[in-house]
């Protein structure tokens, strides 16, 4: 669900915090896999298709299936099985879909995976070596542990990481609606207090495919609540124009945890016939020095910078 191809203006640059101290490595010598950072926030990393590879992947937590660029399907000579409906932010659309025999990232591999096949020519516009988006049905399947002070991801399937990872467990919240998830593809949501709204906890998608926070005008309670926007910013999305209303820093309270002055953005338009959001907005991985999942446990511990 990255929001790289509207948004590069809009950065967590705002977010100070002091530095905690980080282990070298993946905890317990789990096998840890380089991240490579896009324009400051969004995480890439190498990985094989089809024994084929290895090519260049944002790794999205908020991508519920893993999508290839289109020329990189071709080149894997993809047979499409039919279409299938893609939601991103406040966009909508149709996109083949093929299975992919197996998918690995360092030393771990998910077989007979569905993935999206689609142009990705506005994340590639940001960097060009990026040939897919690795979503939530691959990384579902393992604990993980995303650094982003050592540019490192851990993957685990033996609950090493569970045991060694200390902090907070916090519950992943439900989604709203009556949505049947598919397997490993359930979204990744917490429960947080923004400042500049009543107590109230919203919904927020933890997502390390996007560069900024983004908070749905679908909610009242967040539409009336929120401030006067700072500034508004305009992007073309598959040909079609889409406003950005910038809102002024806030802090956010997500358990125990606080992240101080945020700058988060509203979508004042949205682009296709996209459905009901099932979270009030996205909070970014990178306002974190470490972001700990649990799929199996359904819970996750936030490391603040």
């Amino acid at each position: 669900m990255s929001l790289i191809q509207c948004l590069t203006s809009i950065s967590l640059a705002a977010v100070t915090l002091s530095t905690l101290y980080a282990e070298p490595g993946c905890p317990k010598n789990v096998d840890s896999l380089t991240l490579r950072v896009v324009q400051s926030s969004l995480i890439v990393v190498p990985v094989q298709i089809n024994h084929s590879g290895p090519y260049d992947f944002l790794v999205d937590t908020g991508a519920e299936v893993t999508t290839v660029d289109s020329s990189l399907a071709s080149d894997l000579r993809l047979e499409p099985k039919g279409t299938t409906g893609v939601d991103g932010v406040v966009t909508h659309a149709r996109d083949t879909f093929a299975y992919l025999d197996l998918v690995e990232a360092g030393t771990h591999s998910v077989a007979d995976s569905l993935a999206v096949i689609e142009d990705l020519a506005q994340l590639k516009a940001a960097d060009p070596r990026i040939r897919g988006i690795l979503g939530e049905n691959f990384l579902g399947h393992f604990d993980m542990l995303i650094d982003n002070r050592q540019h490192i991801l851990c993957l685990d399937d033996s609950n090493t990481l569970a045991a060694a990872v200390k902090g907070e467990h916090l519950a992943l919240a439900e989604p709203r609606g009556s949505q049947v998830d598919l397997p490993f593809t359930r979204p990744l949501i917490v429960a947080a207090k923004l400042s500049a709204l009543d107590p109230t906890p919203v919904l927020l998608r933890l997502d390390s495919g996007s560069n900024a926070a983004l908070l749905y005008s679908e909610n009242s309670r967040i539409r009336k609540g929120s401030i006067t926007p700072a500034s508004r910013l305009k992007s073309v999305v598959n040909g079609t124009e889409q406003a950005f209303a910038v809102l002024p820093p806030q802090d956010i309270q997500v358990g125990k945890r606080a992240v101080h002055q945020v700058v988060f953005v509203m979508p004042m338009n949205v682009v296709g016939n996209g459905v009901t959001p099932r979270e009030d907005g996205l909070l970014p991985t990178m306002a974190f020095q470490r972001v700990f999942i649990s799929y199996e446990a359904r819970y996750a511990t936030l490391e603040p910078w």
